[in-house]
Formats: C-alpha cells, structure tokens, sequence
C-alpha cells in the first residue's frame, strides 16, 4: 500500500511550481492554456465552478454500480450457478429460478445506491446554482456560482459565502480589509482579517476601474494547503508579491464587511477546500469482507465435495455397466462425459449451501434496522424538529464494532455559544451563583444600554455596582470596558459589537450591562458610560495579546489626569507580575481552581497606577524599541515587561464555552465501552485542550505529550531500534504504564513534521514550522522546568515504549516496510495507546489522513463525526461517517452514512442500535448457515446410496419454499428484533460493546460451529432415520424413496424450528406468530403441492401424491420423529446450560478484576507525578489573534470618512433567496498545557529577556511598519501588511515566526514617520454584527 504521508508529498511537491496564471477579465487568454488529460487528448487546464460529488450520471449508473455489486463474491458465485443452469444436460432446477431472485437482490441494492446518489446531485445543484455577482461588461450582475470561470471578478456582500478561491482586491472596510468567518474551512469561528494589496487597493476604487483591470496572477498549482499561498501580481510591468494573507478561500462567510470585490484564481475542484474534500469510498463492512472469503471458503469446499462424489459415481457407473450390461443402451455417453456432467450436476446439487435467501433478507434486515434508527424518538432533537437518520443501510452491523471516533470540536462537542458565567472580584467568595433570570424579571432594566441578552444574575454584587462605593469593584469593570479591541456601532439606537473572539464580545457585554457601557473609540481614545456618566480616557498604548504574552494590556489617562495601566491575561502570568501575594490573591486563586473544575474558561483582570515620571521614561524607550530596524519585537517584548510589573490584582472571570448537552457523559460511557475519542480540530490547542477538559476527554491526573517529548521517545527507541514493528497485533503485549493516564496533544505543523518522509530536503513549509516550533517556547516556568519534564517523561514513557512491542525484535518484519511506513507505525502505536488524543490546527486533508492511517495499521472500525465542510473528507475517509445537523451549514449531512442533531445521540446510536444491529446480524447469519446445512448435507449423505448420481433426496417444491416460506420468518424477526438486553441495560452496561469490537458473535470459529451443529444435526436425521427404516415393510413402512424423504425433511424443518425456539431471548407475540405461520406454511403448501389436483395437471412436477399424509397417519414415524428432534435438541440444549453454569463465574471474576476502560487507569499516580492539593490550572479564555491592537492605534481598522471608494457602494441588494446566517462563533482560549507547567507559582520566574528569540517574533510590529509606509510608485509596495501577523494562519496556535522580510520590503527607503498612516481622522466605527 505504500507511506501514505509520502504519497501525499509528492502530490504536494508537484503541485508546488508557479504556473498558474490567470489574468483578470480575459476569458480568451484564460482558455487557451490546456493541460494533457489522456494519451492525445487535451483538455482545458482552467476548470469551472461547477462542483459534482456524486459517484453516478445517467450514463455512468448501470455499469459502474454492477461493477461495484460484483465486486462481492456471492454475487459472481450466483451468477456462475445461473449460467451452470442454464445447460440442459446439468440443470437442476429451470436457470430463472435463480436468475429472478439475484436481479431482485441486484434491484434492492442498485435502489439503494440510487437514492443516496440523488441526494448528493441535489446537493451539488443546489451549492452550483447559489447567486453570486460576477461582472459582466461594465456592471456586476447576478449569475450563479457554477457560471463563476478563473479571471471573473466577483463583487460579495456582508454574509456571502465565498464562491471560489479569490485574490482580494478591495472592499469598503478602511485599508480594504475584509473579515472572514472560516468555521466551515479549519472550524474556527473568530473572525479572521483579510487585507487587499496596497497597489490595488488605491487604483481599483471604482467599477469603471475594475472593468479595465487587467492584472495577472502568478502563482502555485492547486494544492490541498488551506493555510499556504504564495504568488504574485502582475500589472502594468510591476510586481507585488501576495501570501495567504490577501486570499478569500471557498467556503468562507463575510463578516463585518459591507461589500469587497475580488478576482478567481482557483475556481470549482481546484479550491483548496475541494481538494480537501477526498473521494467517495465505497465502504464495506467487516462482516461484509468475512463473507466474501466464506463465500470463497465454501464454494471451493464444493468443489472438493463434488469431486470426491465424482470420483464415487466414476466407479460405481463402471460396476453398474459391468453387472447390469442390459441398460447399457440407456447410458450413451462415455464414462468421462458422464463423469463430467455429473462433477457439475453435484456442483449445482450443493449449490444451495451458500442460499441467494440469505442475501435477500440480509438486505431487508439492514433496510429495518435502519428504519428503527430514523424512528427512534429517543433521538429526535425536539428544538430543530430534526430526528436521526440512516442515508446508509448497510453498515448497520458496524455501528457496533466502532473502535476509534474521531470527532471535531467546533458545533459538534460544542454549542459555539459562550456565556459570562461567573466571576471573583477582590477575593472573598464569588459571584454568579445567584441563578439565572427569567424574562419577567430583568435585573438590568435601570441601564437603558443593557442588551438584555445577559443570563448572568448575582443580586448583591448588582447592589454593590450600582452604589459605587467600591473601588476594586469599579476598576474591574472598568478594565473589562476599556482592555479590549472590541469595535461599536449603533444602528437603530443600539449600540452592536462587533469582537474578533466571541470570548472578548462576552466580557465587554457583561461590562455593559453592568453599566460600564464601551461607546466609542478612535486611534487615541475610548469612551465609556459608567454608570450614566459619560467619561472619554486617551488612550497612550495598546501591548497586544499574543500566545506567547498570553495577556493584554492598555495604558490610558483619566479624565482627572491620571494614568492607568489595565491588564487582563492568564492567571499564571498575571499571578507573576503582581506587586503583591496575600490572602486576596489566595482566596483569587481558590476562586480559579473552582472555576476551572466547572470548566470554565477563567481570565485575571490587574491594574496599576503610574506616574507622570515613570511614564515619561517609558515612553522614550517605547520609542526608541518602535523605531529599531533589528531585533524590533525582542525590544518591545522587554518594554512591555517592565510597564507590566507590580500589578494589583482586581479579580478573575468565569467564560462558559457550552458544551452541547450530554457530551461529558456520552465521552465517558463510550469511554467504558472501549471506545477511543480522539478530536481532530482546525481550533487552537489550547481551546482544543480546554474543551477537552470540558468535555472530560483530558483530566487532572493526566500526563499530556507534546511535541517534544513524543520527538524525544520516538527518536530515542529509533536509536536504539533500527527497524520498527512489523505490524503484528500480537506484539503489543506491555502497553504503557497503566499508573499514569497519557494523552496527546499535537498540531498540524508537528504531524506534518512527524510523518515527512526522511528524504534529505524536506519542504521549505515544514521547515519553517520546525523552527517556529522550536524557537518559541513559553519563557519562564516552562524552560525552568524542560529537562526535569523530559528526563521524567523518559523515566516513564521511554523504557516501556522500547519494551511494549513498538520496537521491532525481529528484524524480518519489516523488511517489506519502508522508512516512511514504519514512522507512521510508530506515530499510530504511541497514539493508540494514550487515552486521549486532541490533534489542532489540521487541515481537512489531515484529519483524513489521520483517519487512514490508524485504519491501516490498526485495522479497526473508525467513525468520523463531524457537522462542517472541513470535516468532509474525514467523513468519507472513516469506515462510518456521521454528520450533524448544526450550525456550519449541511454540508457534512450531505456525504455522511448517518445523520444526528447532536452528539450525545451517538452513545444511544452505537451501544443500542450498533450493538444490537451486530448482535442481529451475527445471531441470523449463524443460523441460517446452520439451518441450510442441517437440511441440505443430507444431500451429501443421500448419494452414497443412490450411485452418486445426483439425485435430490427432498421434493423439488420443498427445496424451492424452504427459504422462501417455511423457514423465513424466524429469521426475519431474528434480524429485526432480537435483543439480548433491553436498550437502558445497553446504556448501563457499554462494556456489552466489546464483544462487538473483538468480532466474538461471527468469525471463523463462529461459523465452523455452525458447520458441526449443522452436520451434526444432518447425521442424526438421515441416518437415524436410514438405520430405522432398514429392511422394513408393511403399511408402517417408510422406507421407499418418498416416505424418507418426507421424514428427513419434516425432521430438519422440526429440528431447526426448535433450534430458533432455544437461540430467541426477545420472546414477543411476533415471535409466536412467525413460528407458528411457518409451520402453517409448510402444511397449507405441502398439502397444496401433493395435491391430486396438481398430480393430475403435471405428475412430473408434483410427484409426491399425498406421501407427507401416508407418512404423518402413522403413529410410529410420528415417533421417529419425534425422536430425531429430541437428539438434536436435547444434547445441545444440555451443552449450553452447562457451559452457561460454567463461564458464569469466571465472568464476574473478570468484571471485579477489570474494570471498565475509563477506570482502569485511576490509580494513584506515580511518586514523582503528585500534584500538590492548591493545583490550579491555567485556562484562560482569550481567543483573539495578534495584530488587532495595531490596526486601531494605526487607525487602519477605522471607518475614514466617506469618499474613498464610496462610488463602489452601487446598488449590489442581495437577492432574497440568497441564504445568509448568523456567526456561530465558539469560544477560544488560548492555554499552553504542561502537566509539570501547571505547579505552584512558586516555580514561575520572569520572563528572561535573552531567552526571547526576537527572529521568530520578527512578525509581531510588522503590521506597523506595513501600514505606516507609504505607497511608493517607484517599488514594490509594502503588501505584507497587518494581515501577515495573521497571514499564516497556516499552522500552529503560535503562528508568528512565520515571515521574515528583509529590511526593504519592511522599510521603503523614503519611509516617513510612522505616524504618517495616522492622519486619517477617525470617523464612525463601521462594521456591523453579525
């Protein structure tokens, strides 16, 4: 099969050249590039916007579906049998007999396919025909998105989806910014900022000018790296370069942003989210593939069968021609035709050991399974009027044999709903706890600004706001209405906010409802409302939050001349800046420690005062770090420091992300059933982390690998072992220390990194990751800390790894692996056998491949659970893909197996309908292989009496309605409606759910049983009754050729009734009556088919003329069997009950030594891994990006006053059909987890400034120097602007050594003062809510 990752690269190298061109509003120059498609045959290289992601087409359905059915072993057998009938000299039975009943099954199946594929053209039609602007002429006009061709410049309005891959070339947001929401892309709901090039940002201010546009974009083939772009525009002989940072991606909403126009680059399959998106597997069940080889298994059993009797009818043909040389005119043919025809004539007699009913009611039982998941009311979500669906009926039986989910995090373990939950303010006690308030009752009416929005009720601290006495109380709000960079609006007499992070939208609404009301800003100054006084404080510096300062801090002045430095962060930085640590500060932390076992999303809010000579100082060095050419973010980083000293704590807040209902509890009881839940999100790891802690995936006592200690176990056992595990499962016998709970945590990047192949030039991308990886490290407690962790993580993890069997011992295992293989080998076994994995910041490409890889070497059943766009390839890539209906559009519905409003109804999906579609499934193919060979061997039996000649024993009517009629309903009702356990016992006890992962109901071993029970039972009822019947004559004889018959086939059909009656544990009136109806079948058409009436229509094909009536009027074959019946049941009934009385105590001896998944790692930790009793953990929510803070005091994110670009804002009215939602934003945070880094302050050091790396925060004041540089005509502008703080968002949470420039592309020569971007005034704030 090959390295996947590597496979993966070359496609990624390849498409890694700059030759793609396309130029703005020339279709011609566009069509003439074309690209080798087959042999002699070209086709255009540019494709169209139409998507199509079905598998079939009118032409394409017959022949591709037959493919895909005889792709199945028992399909291709039936057909050999019907084409074997169909030969006069061999047949049997009439060909039609078998041929009617396989296109029936091929029917079923082709309908099946047939529907889900309508639903994906409804899909595709209705994504391709969405309207979208596109100019035409001299004018945009609405056409839709599948007319959309690379070149066509796009106009978009507030809430558009983004059509195509689009170079942004301006917008009617200040310095053409556009924000984007890339929820459906990486599942990150903050916004994010999008900046048009400088260039076409000041000429393209007009629809005129953009008709005349006719700039060239060079850039990178199409290639699957959401988070990458690198390329160039070509206009007027200049070039300006452009990134990431100056792309709108398919798939992105518009936010915030009244109208921005933009030109396709990548348009349909070529998008980056479509080359995401994978291709539709033609999934297959276990259960499914272990047929096919039974399939095989048996029928070249009947080919050694057959020719075994062959060889018996051989020589007895040759002893009968020799005695009995008066017949020979009858026998025509010679020996070896008649030897010929007879092998087939056995092949097509035993044919029916592998019965075409079998698949038949298969396909009915997977059909009523599933129709029993879409009626199940217990997975109705009442609030959507949305209940459960299977758009699968055939992977039923999986459900129950899951091993791994691999879930998304954001809208489908969350809610993206965040709320002020609660808060401590100056130590004693919190607040929050007074319950929330109904609509009768708004505490908040005084304050004519509340929202009414705020759920958040605490009686006495609204008393102690409003009397204002307090100061630490007044200064906490202040700090939240002042330290953000929340923009305002008012429209309608509200006052709308818009926030980069739904965290920070939360904190300043709380402030306002509270009466400290943010009203406006401009670049120098923020106004507030405190309680009815309007108060304007002037604004002297903004120090921006970044992942590595994990806090944000405002130095203002009051109106009373005083100056203020405000801070809001992480506890465990806010703690070690504090002037003081007394009991306000401890009763602070308790508050936290509380906060965070809730789950809450905590932040520590701090001020301090300075003085008018402190401040001068610092300003002048704040200058002087500004202006530095070198080294600029190092310098900025230390004064930032020293402002930030001796802070005096205010209190914390409590954020609630919501979780959507029930997900902790659904984690841990598929947890116990031994279920694996590992999180693939776009979101950043310290969210993805706080989620997991929410959600109970990660726990307290829980060590959590990251980057470089699973680097440092890998690489170590790679010293030591040259060759990695062969990939034999009996290997992992040792697993890791069951003393300590292990999860792991990575990111994109780090994978990306991992699983390269080991060739001598990696990718210049991951080469930067590398060193953005290993440069910025969080400074102080961490760095103290980092060999104590690794050395300890060694101690721990390293040895045993060696020792679990990761580490090959016998080097011919892998002699047929590659390199690359056995890294992704060694990655999949450490990750298995951690107890969570989180993996953040991956691509939808990634979250496939991590799917592909654990299905290859762990070859187990994964299901993939996810509600967005960017969680579409991972669905298909799972063995299951289930897709929910939230908020992130239907996209993911529209390729999933199953279909749920929320995630808690997974638990009821597989422990209760997996579960018992398996358990059905299994029980039913047992039986039915048992009951077809208790009845048909005694074919085999048969014809070592009659000369081997082929002879049928049964009547020809019997063999044609014993699968049809006689035995059918048991089975049926087995399939759909046996259970083992009631549904609520299923949910009590998910440890029942192993038994399905182990494969325990149907294996190998499994069905060899059921060929002994069903020989065995076909011995008793020939031979007994051969033996019985031996020399026997008068009126209670039965020992001619029809009497026998009857008997041996009543006493099969009795024998394995009663064998139905003892395996049913669900006993119902349906039950009883599919019992009893088929008995009543088989007398209504026995008596039927022996009819005289029918004897006399055709003796040749009715013959048995009342031979079951001759043979039931005697008393004494009654009694045989009677007797027949009770040897086939009594023995096996008695070898159960004893086997039952002897595996039960056993079993609970196992259940008391093993406990269930989740609590069989709760021990007490390791010596050396004891927490202290004060732990605290740091999850702070703060989710915004870097690079916000420069815009406002640039003024960049300010509205300017009308006139620029204002004759772009031309009547471009949405139509009415063009769908738009709200942003469904999820809470961030921003938290780096260190199980050794979470220990008591005393541990925390400052910050050492030689330990910062200022390359690798080169990006950090980019934005400022980008913005504040004119634009020079003469050179390249300075593109890289504030949108390459963000630019790359290609990679980790900690993306900020990503571009590095050189000093002219960051300082033209005739750069101006860097407060020249400033002279715009300030006007309204113009960017509405979503």
């Amino acid at each position: 099969m090959g390295s996947l990752v590597y496979r993966e690269e070359l496609e990624e190298d390849k498409n890694s050249a700059f030759t793609w061109e396309v130029q703005a509003n020339n279709k011609a120059y566009n069509r003439q590039f074309k690209q080798k498609a087959f042999l002699c045959w070209w086709r255009k290289k540019y494709k169209r916007n139409a998507i199509h992601t079905a598998k079939y087409n009118v032409f394409s359905f017959l022949p591709l579906n037959l493919y895909e059915q005889f792709h199945r072993m028992s399909n291709l057998y039936f057909l050999l049998i019907i084409v074997l009938q169909g030969i006069p000299e061999i047949s049997t039975l009439p060909w039609f007999t078998l041929f009617a009943p396989l296109v029936c099954l091929l029917t079923i199946r082709a309908t099946r396919d047939l529907v889900d594929d309508i639903g994906r053209h409804r899909s595709d039609r209705a994504i391709n025909n969405r309207p979208c602007q596109i100019l035409v002429g001299k004018s945009f006009l609405w056409r839709k998105w599948k007319n959309l061709c690379v070149g066509d410049l796009v106009c978009l309005h507030k809430d558009s989806i983004v059509p195509a891959d689009l170079v942004l070339l301006a917008s009617t947001e200040p310095s053409s910014l556009c924000y984007v929401e890339t929820a459906d892309i990486d599942g990150e709901t903050n916004l994010k900022f999008r900046q048009a090039p400088t260039i076409t940002h000041h000429e393209l201010t007009n629809i005129r000018k953009m008709a005349s546009f006719q700039g060239k974009v060079v850039c990178e083939e199409p290639n699957s790296r959401m988070h990458h772009f690198v390329g160039c525009l070509e206009w007027e002989g200049k070039k300006y370069p452009l990134d990431s940072g100056n792309i709108l991606l398919r798939g992105c909403r518009i936010r915030n942003t009244d109208t921005c126009y933009g030109m396709v680059i990548y348009a349909g399959f070529d998008t980056k989210i479509m080359k995401n998106c994978g291709k539709i597997h033609l999934k297959r069940t276990k259960l499914d593939h272990l047929m096919n080889r039974l399939v095989v298994l048996i029928f070249l059993s009947m080919v050694v069968i057959s020719a075994a009797l062959t060889l018996g009818f051989r020589f007895k043909v040759k002893e009968f021609k020799a005695t009995h040389h008066y017949v020979s005119a009858k026998h025509d043919r010679s020996e070896d035709m008649d030897t010929f025809f007879i092998f087939w004539g056995f092949l097509i007699l035993l044919s029916v050991m592998v019965p075409m009913a079998m698949f038949i009611i298969a396909e009915f039982i997977y059909l009523g399974n599933s129709v029993f998941i879409n009626w199940d009311v217990h997975m109705y979500y009442e609030p959507q009027d949305f209940p459960a669906k299977a758009r699968s009926t055939s992977l039923n039986d999986q459900l129950g044999q899951v091993e791994y989910i691999f879930s998304d995090k954001t809208g489908t373990l969350t809610q993206n709903i965040m709320t002020f939950k609660k808060c401590c303010i100056n130590g004693p006690g919190s607040w929050g706890d007074g319950g929330q308030w109904g609509l009768c009752q708004d505490p908040y009416r005084w304050n004519k600004f509340a929202d009414g929005k705020l759920l958040f009720h605490d009686a006495e601290l609204l008393r102690i706001v409003r009397a204002n006495k307090d100061q630490t109380v007044r200064e906490f709000w202040r700090v939240l209405a002042i330290c953000h960079t929340v923009m305002v609006q008012e429209k309608n007499n509200q006052l709308l906010y818009q926030a980069a992070s739904p965290d920070e939208e939360a904190l300043v609404t709380a402030a306002r409802n509270f009466g400290y009301v943010f009203l406006a800003r401009t670049q120098d100054s923020i106004t507030l409302m405190e309680l009815g006084e309007e108060r304007v404080y002037q604004v002297l510096a903004m120090m921006d939050f970044n992942s590595i300062r994990k806090r944000m801090s405002v130095l203002v002045r009051t109106p009373e001349g005083s100056i203020y430095l405000y801070t809001k962060g992480a506890d465990t930085v806010i703690y070690e800046r504090l002037h003081k640590k007394g009991p306000m500060e401890w009763t602070t932390e308790d508050a936290l420690a509380s906060f965070a076992e809730q789950t809450l999303r905590t932040l520590c809010l701090a001020y301090k005062e300075v003085d008018e000579d402190t401040y001068e100082e610092w300003r002048q060095r704040h200058q002087e770090a500004s202006i530095l050419l070198q080294n600029r973010a190092h310098a900025l980083h230390q004064v930032y420091e020293e402002m930030e000293q001796n802070l005096q704590l205010l209190g914390a807040t409590a954020i609630e992300d919501r979780l959507q209902d029930g997900v902790p509890e659904t984690i841990k009881c598929l947890k116990q059933g031994n279920i694996k839940v590992w999180v693939l999100t776009g979101d950043k790891q310290e969210t993805a982390v706080n989620i997991g802690f929410a959600c109970q995936l990660l726990s307290e006592n829980m060590v959590i690998l990251e980057e470089k200690e699973i680097l440092r176990i890998l690489e170590s056992y790679w010293e030591n072992n040259n060759n990695l595990q062969g990939g034999k499962k009996g290997r992992r016998k040792n697993q890791l220390p069951t003393q300590v709970k292990i999860a792991l945590v990575i990111n994109g990047e780090f994978l990306d990194q991992l699983l390269l192949s080991l060739r001598k030039e990696p990718r210049a991308l991951v080469q930067k990751a590398t060193l953005d990886t290993e440069e910025w490290q969080e400074p102080g407690e961490e760095k103290l800390l980092q060999a104590r962790r690794l050395s300890l993580m060694w101690r721990t993890l390293g040895i045993q790894l060696r020792n679990s069997g990761l580490a090959s011992q016998d080097k011919d295992s892998t002699t047929s692996e590659s390199a690359e293989e056995r890294r992704e080998r060694a990655f999949v076994e450490l990750a298995s056998q951690c107890q969570a994995v989180i993996c953040c910041r991956v691509t939808p490409k990634q979250k496939a491949l991590i799917v592909a890889l654990v299905k290859k070497y762990q070859n187990v059943v994964t299901l993939a659970i996810g509600d967005g766009a960017n969680d579409i390839n991972m669905i298909k890539t799972a063995d299951i893909g289930v897709g929910l209906a939230g908020q992130e559009g239907m996209q993911a519905v529209q390729n999933s197996d199953y279909v749920l409003a929320q995630f808690h109804f997974l638990q009821r999906l597989l422990l209760v309908h997996g579960r018992w579609s398996y358990m059905r499934v299994c029980k039913f193919l047992r039986y039915f292989i048992y009951k077809t060979l208790a009845s048909m061997m005694v074919q085999i039996w048969f014809s070592f009496y009659s000369g081997f000649t082929a002879q049928p024993l049964y009547e020809g009517w019997f063999l044609a309605l014993f699968n049809l009629l006689y035995t059918t309903l048991p089975v049926l009702y087995i399939g759909l409606f046996e259970q083992d356990v009631s549904a609520e016992q299923s949910l009590e006890l998910p440890e029942l759910y192993i038994v399905g992962q182990k494969d325990e109901l149907f294996n190998y071993w499994v069905f060899l049983q059921a060929i002994g029970h069903g020989m065995a039972t076909s011995l008793v009822n020939f031979f007994m009754t051969l033996w019985i019947s031996h020399d026997s004559a008068g009126p209670v004889s039965f020992s001619d050729y029809q009497s026998f018959a009857v008997v041996v086939a009543l006493s099969g059909l009795l024998s394995i009734t009663m064998e139905v009656i003892l395996i049913i544990k669900y006993w119902t009136v349906l039950s009883i009556l599919a019992i009893f109806f088929s008995l009543c079948f088989y007398v209504v058409m026995t008596c039927l088919t022996q009819s005289i009436w029918l004897f006399k229509i055709s003796p040749k094909t009715f013959p048995f003329l009342y031979a079951d009536l001759n043979v039931l009027s005697q008393p004494p074959i009654l009694l045989v069997i009677l007797l027949n019946v009770s040897l086939n049941t009594l023995p096996v009934l008695a070898f159960r009950v004893i086997y039952q009385a002897l595996k039960r105590p056993p079993l609970k001896e196992e259940e008391e030594g093993k406990t269930p998944s989740e609590e069989v790692f709760v021990v007490e930790p390791m010596p050396y891994l004891h927490r202290e009793s004060r732990t605290r953990r740091s999850s702070y929510a703060f989710s915004h990006r870097e690079g916000y803070a420069d815009l406002i005091t640039q003024g960049t994110i300010l509205r300017r006053s009308p006139g620029v670009n204002s004759d772009m804002l031309s009547d471009h009215t949405t139509p009415p059909d063009e769908l738009s939602s709200n942003i469904k934003e999820s809470l961030w945070s921003s938290r780096k987890m260190s199980f050794l880094g979470r220990k008591r302050h005393q541990y925390r050091g400052k910050v050492s400034s030689e330990e910062m790396q200022p390359a690798s925060q080169a990006s950090s004041f980019l934005t400022v120097d980008g913005q504040s540089a004119p634009y020079q005509e003469n050179q390249n502008p300075p593109t890289k602007s504030s949108a390459l703080s963000l630019n790359q968002q290609s990679g980790s949470s900690d993306c900020l050594g990503l571009v590095s420039l050189s000093k002219e592309e960051v300082f033209p020569k005739n750069e101006g003062s860097t407060c020249s971007s400033l002279s715009n005034k300030p006007g309204l704030l113009e960017a509405p809510s979503s």
